[in-house]
């Protein structure tokens, strides 16, 4: 039994190895960042801090990992896996295609069943995946493929945090987590059966879980964060607690509580409770995350299909006003970051294009539409709380 991770960060390092080392199974980390590489190998254990909850610190042993350019020891670490897990990030899911496609070529070979369970923030990740193998494999593999591989998808719902410099100086491999263990897996999309690993599920039903975790917690740290950012908060947790914020944030769990309860047929105790544990999350100190690293990329996050926009598109869909959500897009619209190129450019055509051309290209939506209009009528209201200075 054996795996494959694609991606050395906080995710990968700090929750999915964590949970292959608890289950006992063989794993090699690839990692674009040959530097990173050469840590992992050179140390070959690092530490996990359970925030909050020191007495379940752990640490990972007999780790190991590949760089990119080590092409045939990534093809027969493929080959000889059972489950390839990726957390690369959205944007280089087309960079990993090539490598995927020669591994499960040789795979093709050795025979057996693969699957490939992406760990990504990102809209269809395995689709991107399964799009991109399938266009490139070779004649030759395309039944194995057809037949003995899966592309399927989790939620991944453990922060990652950055540790403090004290403590990277003593194991500049540590990671911070936050003390969550549960890792939903969409049932319907493996081939064969998937190993036995700690804390992880295979979901039937998978799509309705993941558009509730979508619209649930990405609606509500996108709301925090940028109403943070918005009145001068550099910590999430602490912006959390703010009362003006916590308002707008009650308003933005009603919205979209009451519409996936309807959509999905989930009682609304149900959903509301499961808020619940969104609002924790955001309000735990020990987790000490960045308003910038969670506002980050405002462009997309103000996408027609993405956690503020698409949360209120799907409300609204529901015969529900989503003013609460409109007053979070009212917010990111105006976030600024001069180091951050999305956020720089979101500032340009605000103040070279205007509103509209804002909700027409970044949104998708129609500016005198309804959520184009009520979306407005929230800038203007935030202007009027003070919360927003003529630009």
């Amino acid at each position: 039994m054996s795996c494959v991770i694609f991606g050395a960060g906080k995710i990968a390092r700090g929750f999915i190895a964590h949970l292959l080392s608890l289950s006992d199974i063989d794993f090699v980390f690839v990692e674009k960042v040959d530097a990173l590489v050469d840590l992992i190998n050179e140390r070959g254990q690092y530490t996990i801090n359970i925030l909050g909850a020191p007495e379940k610190n752990y640490i990972v042993k007999n780790a190991h990992a590949l760089k990119f350019s080590q092409i045939d020891e990534i093809t027969k670490a493929i080959a000889d896996a059972d489950v390839v897990f990726d957390a690369v990030g959205g944007k280089n899911l087309q960079e990993i295609v090539p490598l995927y496609i020669k591994g499960i070529e040789a795979k093709a070979q050795k025979g057996g069943y693969l699957n490939f369970i992406t760990c990504e923030n990102w809209k269809e990740p395995a689709k991107i995946l399964k799009d991109g193998v399938e266009a490139g494999i070779s004649e030759e593999a395309k039944d194995y493929l057809d037949k003995y591989v899966g592309f399927t998808e989790s939620v991944i719902m453990r922060s990652g945090i950055e540790a403090p410099r004290e403590l990277l100086e003593k194991d500049p491999l540590i990671v911070n987590v936050q003390d969550y263990w549960y890792l939903p897996v969409d049932a319907d999309r493996v081939k064969g059966n998937l190993p036995e690993i700690k804390y992880m599920d295979a979901l039937t039903g998978f799509a309705g879980f993941l558009e509730r975790k979508f619209y649930t917690y990405n609606a509500a740290n996108g709301t925090t964060s940028f109403l943070g950012a918005l009145l001068g908060y550099k910590v999430l947790a602490e912006a959390a607690h703010d009362e003006r914020i916590l308002k707008v944030l009650d308003g933005v769990y009603h919205e979209t509580g009451k519409a996936l309860s309807e959509k999905h047929g989930i009682p609304l105790a149900d959903q509301m409770a499961f808020t619940k544990t969104s609002l924790h999350k955001l309000q735990d100190y020990t987790i000490v995350d960045s308003i910038e690293r969670n506002a980050r990329d405002p462009l997309r996050k103000l996408g027609k299909d993405d956690r503020l926009v698409g949360s209120a598109r799907m409300v609204l869909s529901c015969g529900i006003k989503p003013e609460s959500l409109c007053t979070a897009i009212a917010a990111a619209i105006y976030y600024r970051n001069p180091e951050d190129p999305s956020a720089v450019e979101l500032e340009r055509i605000v103040k070279e294009e205007g509103i509209d051309a804002v909700l027409e290209k970044v949104c998708g939506i129609d500016p005198n539409g309804e959520l184009g209009l009520l979306i407005k009528e929230k800038i203007e209201k935030i202007k009027e709380w003070g919360w927003l200075k003529d630009e």
